[in-house]
């Protein structure tokens, strides 16, 4: 009897202390939500994989509880009491399909497609740093396991040339879980070599067609002491047969000019193979021909001798190469309805039996993008060897065109040779990774190159040489799930440009949960847990119509005790049901929906939302590539960091890769990636690694004189054009209006007073030892000219006018002077006393006595 009533209260205590965890938890859920945890306020299975880090319990809700279902296994047991059987938590997974060996030196079986010789072992190579093996996955409850099968890869998987290794994996990746890829590249001795030279043959290329069938031998020989297997090929073109690009008179038809053929689009000469000899008795027998305008038909002849592969003779497996020469610009889409033709160009080959183009008066030009499309579908390398006057265009062209160069060519193409074995050692001695993967993910790519040292974030290495194996490291992230799950399932390339070889990566984004499905044991319809109103989906119930509630208990048109139900949309005493943001139904809350279907309130209590994150810059979260608003709480994407994860999370954006690793180059310290730079007696730091100290100056002094003889025909070189043009060829400066030096990118400041006093700014980037970009200010500021002729006359005309007035005030002043005393003096004499008849003092010489007694008798 002792045993029994001691086995019912130690039950009764411990169902006491369950139902006092249970109330301490809730008290403190709404708390946590809005801190570190973003997982607790997802309510179903796929949104809870969406989110980092989080896991889902599948334990069944009598046995589970109230608490949340999604839950961050790192945070332990005090967190969620879901047993390891019940936890669902897929990792990323990686499985290999074809992992074939990297070839180190090209026979001529497999330049012919056939078997290769024995190269680089590719075997035990590992995606993650140890051994290549598939990640196991930690799911438990439900998890299928997916083996394998070899796919066909083009030539690697039949036995052909193999320079990218591994060759097609398959990845299983959850949202915003970055996974490392590593792969390796290697260039394989004697590789195959297709050269297709396309050269503009209008009247003004009659000297350079002359100069390039004498030198056909010497090019053959000097591709050869490249590779072994080397095939020639040569095209050209003119532009379309219509006004206004060539005259349409039937004599100019037949013959445009002096010792030309009638005009045409394209032409095929001669087909890629290894007969060389022939290449300069085609380029001889070819004849020029004419046309109207400056711009020619280029684009036509490229796209058609890319698209035709078969006509073309471009082989699979072969550096392609396609030398543009001309010494005018191009025509592209929308130029064709000048002569009438509308319809835009497909891209395809349309190549008669004679070779040419027949098509040109019926489509239009491609366009850049297509020409862009063309180039990276069929990995060729487009070489633009073009003139002086052109070279600039075909530059800027060149940016747009992936895997292209632009080169000079001389005025007669004497230079050919020497211009397609450097344009090729450059394209040859670097190697560049891109990929075709869509939006939703992102891949960034880090290597070492040949320095073996510390990773850094690049996609080139430059400088290799045949044999050269290099590293890359592959970051792929799953950005957000696409809303049509057919597009979760997604195949993408990674690719070295100009190779027609490449990393096929099939991606399965893990965006929803195996149980949400039907026919797994997690997945049943009128589940008695749901009270037989709905299915049980990997734990929770989803309602049928007319139902609703945790379990389904509630129906339209139940009744249902008001204070129970207002209880449970209360996380803890508070007296507000759903946290204010939603409405109390059937004691589940129902939260508000914002006017922006793209702002979120969620949770169990209406607590969480994805819009009232710290924002930078206007943007939440900074943006999404940093980071995601959960629950309030910026979860930030690896690399970042801070409460609007605006702040990179390691110092390497700060070290000078150039330098000696110390951050900012100890002049300044890193804040949030960036450096700001101390401030000295002697001045401010400067540069984007605080590298420049105040009184350094640079490059200035030494592109001060061509900067000024290029811009302004000023400075030591002024007069001299030729001096200039010989003496400035590292760069040419481009003009702008106002110039202003970003330290993001190197660039530096320069300021100067020339002769005529006027000063003038250039800025200039050196980064590659090989080129230098200079932007320099396109008016020089001048003070105002000053005409001293006409100073020196004014300031004498000025004295001389000052001295007249000078003198006419002095005789004014005189004059009425005078006038006063004489007013003065007339009016004293006016006023005197005295007869002005006769003077009193005069006395006449003689005198006169009368004598008084006489008396006139």
């Amino acid at each position: 009897m002792t045993s029994s009533v001691s086995k019912t209260r130690s039950v009764a205590m411990s169902i006491c202390s369950f139902l006092l965890a249970v109330t301490l938890v809730s008290g403190q859920l709404a708390e946590k939500l809005s801190s570190q945890n973003p997982c607790v306020s997802k309510t179903t299975c796929h949104d809870c994989i969406q989110t980092k880090t989080c896991a889902w319990c599948l334990q069944p809700q009598s046995e589970y509880g109230d608490l949340p279902r999604c839950f961050q296994p790192s945070y332990g047991a005090g967190d969620t009491r879901c047993p390891e059987e019940y936890t669902y938590n897929p990792d990323n997974e990686m499985i290999p399909l074809v992992n074939m060996e990297l070839t180190r030196r090209v026979s001529g079986a497999a330049a012919e497609g056939g078997a290769y010789a024995s190269g680089y072992t590719a075997g035990g190579y590992s995606s993650s740093g140890s051994s290549y093996s598939a990640s196991s996955s930690s799911s438990h409850y439900g998890s299928s396991s997916s083996s394998g099968s070899t796919y066909g890869f083009g030539a690697a998987a039949s036995g052909g040339i193999v320079q990218i290794s591994p060759q097609r994996v398959k990845l299983k990746l959850r949202i915003n879980e970055e996974y490392h890829l590593n792969m390796r590249y290697s260039q394989a001795e004697d590789y195959p070599i297709d050269l297709y030279y396309l050269m503009d043959l209008s009247k003004s290329m009659e000297d350079d067609k002359n100069s390039l069938s004498y030198l056909g031998n010497s090019l053959s020989e000097t591709m050869r002491n490249i590779t072994s297997n080397f095939r020639l090929g040569f095209g050209s073109f003119v532009d379309k047969v219509l006004m206004p690009y060539v005259s349409t008179v039937p004599k100019k038809l037949v013959n445009p000019c002096d010792g030309c053929e009638a005009p045409y689009g394209f032409k095929n000469h001669m087909a890629l193979n290894m007969d060389t000899a022939s290449f300069s008795e085609e380029v001889g027998k070819a004849s020029v021909s004419g046309n109207l305008d400056a711009p020619e038909g280029g684009f036509d002849a490229i796209m058609q001798a890319i698209a035709c592969r078969d006509q073309i003779g471009w082989r699979e497996q072969a550096r392609r190469l396609l030398v543009f020469s001309t010494d005018a610009g191009f025509h592209y889409a929308g130029d064709g309805k000048l002569g009438g033709v509308i319809t835009p160009n497909d891209g395809e080959c349309h190549l008669d039996k004679r070779g040419e183009y027949t098509h040109s008066k019926i489509q239009d030009y491609p366009s850049i993008s297509q020409i862009n499309l063309k180039v990276k579908q069929n990995a060729i390398n487009v070489i633009f060897a073009v003139t002086k006057q052109q070279i600039e265009v075909y530059k800027k062209l060149s940016e747009h065109i992936e895997g292209s160069s632009a080169a000079e060519l001389s005025s007669n193409s004497s230079n050919v040779v020497q211009l397609v074995e450097e344009e090729y050692n450059k394209i040859s001695s670097s190697v560049v990774m891109k990929d075709n993967a869509t939006s939703a993910v992102k891949i960034t790519y880090y290597s070492s190159c040949l320095d073996g040292g510390k990773m850094v974030q690049t996609n080139k290495c430059d400088g290799l040489k045949v044999g050269d194996m290099v590293e890359f490291r592959a970051n792929i992230l799953v950005q957000s799930c696409p809303q049509n799950p057919r597009d979760w399932f997604q195949t993408f390339q990674i690719y070295p440009v100009g190779i027609n070889e490449s990393l096929i990566v099939d991606l399965q984004m893990l965006c929803d949960c195996e149980c949400e499905r039907d026919g797994h044991p997690g997945y049943r319809p009128f589940a008695p847990e749901c009270n037989g109103h709905g299915i049980l989906k990997c734990g929770i119930c989803e309602c049928y119509d007319q139902y609703f509630g945790r379990n389904c208990e509630c129906g339209v048109l139940d009744i249902h005790s008001e204070i129970e139900r207002d209880r449970a949309c209360r996380p803890d005493n508070s007296t507000v049901d759903c946290s204010g943001r939603g409405t109390c139904v059937c004691g589940m809350c129902e939260c508000e929906k914002r006017p922006n279907p793209e702002e979120v309130i969620s949770g169990s209590f209406c607590e969480c939302d994805n819009f009232s994150c710290d924002r930078h810059n206007g943007l939440l979260c900074s943006g999404p590539d940093h980071g995601v608003c959960q629950c309030g709480v910026c979860l930030c994407r690896e690399g970042w960091t801070g409460t609007a994860c605006d702040c990179r999370a390691s110092n390497d954006t700060c070290i000078n890769p150039n330098g000696d690793g110390e951050i900012c180059s100890g002049n300044g310290e890193c804040v949030c990636g960036t450096c700001n730079c101390k401030i000295t007696d002697e001045g401010r730091y400067s540069g984007r690694y605080c590298e420049k100290c105040p009184t350094c100056s640079g490059r200035c002094h030494e592109f001060k004189d061509c900067v000024q003889c290029q811009m302004y025909q000023t400075g030591p070189m002024g007069d001299d054009k030729d001096l200039c043009a010989k003496n400035c060829t590292l760069f040419t400066p481009i003009p702008e209006e106002t110039v202003s030096a970003d330290e993001t990118k190197d660039e530096v400041l320069c300021t100067f007073y020339d002769e005529d006093d006027c000063r003038f700014q250039f800025v200039y980037t050196d980064r590659d030892d090989d080129k230098v970009v200079v932007r320099a200010q396109e008016e020089r500021e001048c003070p105002p000219k000053v005409f001293m002729l006409g100073v020196v006359l004014g300031v004498i005309a000025a004295i001389v006018l000052i001295g007249l007035a000078i003198l006419l005030l002095w005789k004014l002043l005189t004059t009425i002077n005078d006038r006063r005393e004489f007013a003065r003096f007339e009016k004293e004499r006016m006023m005197a006393k005295w007869d002005t008849g006769e003077n009193p003092i005069y006395k006449q010489a003689t005198s006169t006595f009368k004598n008084p007694t006489y008396a006139g008798k």
